[in-house]
């Protein structure tokens, strides 16, 4: 399996809050992507001057009793990283469901003890 990058994420219903704070830590806004799942969810990834990375997702309100971090794991290979981690005991968040937005195939999976990995797969134009 293949990992492009690895990195943490803060899920939460107070992204403005949560996107403040690493704003003042040094970090700044690299990417957005709003409307995730046709819902208002916005994830934004953030970068620092040392190449730290971090991102922040908003979540709807009343999903989640609590802020939740995870990883981010960002891979070249979608079903053999999610089928890896299933046999590993992971339950995938959604159901059976992956959330595809056109530009990337994606969904939270929850090991047996209650960490959380953000599975990703960036889809690349032209097969690069």
């Amino acid at each position: 399996m293949q990992i492009t990058s690895f990195h943490p994420m803060v899920l939460t219903e107070k992204a403005d809050e949560v996107i403040a704070l690493f704003e003042a830590l040094g970090f700044e806004r690299q990417h957005k992507k709003t409307g995730i799942n046709d819902k208002d969810i916005t994830s934004v990834s953030m970068k620092d001057a040392n190449g730290f990375h971090v991102d922040v997702a908003q979540v709807e309100p009343g999903h989640m009793p609590r802020d939740l971090t995870a990883i981010r794991m960002n891979v070249r290979d979608f079903d053999e990283a999610y089928d890896f981690l299933v046999a590993h005991g992971f339950r995938n968040a959604q159901g059976d469901k992956v959330t595809d937005t056109g530009s990337s195939r994606a969904t939270l999976m929850v090991s047996p003890s209650g960490f959380a990995i953000n599975l990703a797969y960036h889809i690349r134009k032209d097969g690069e």
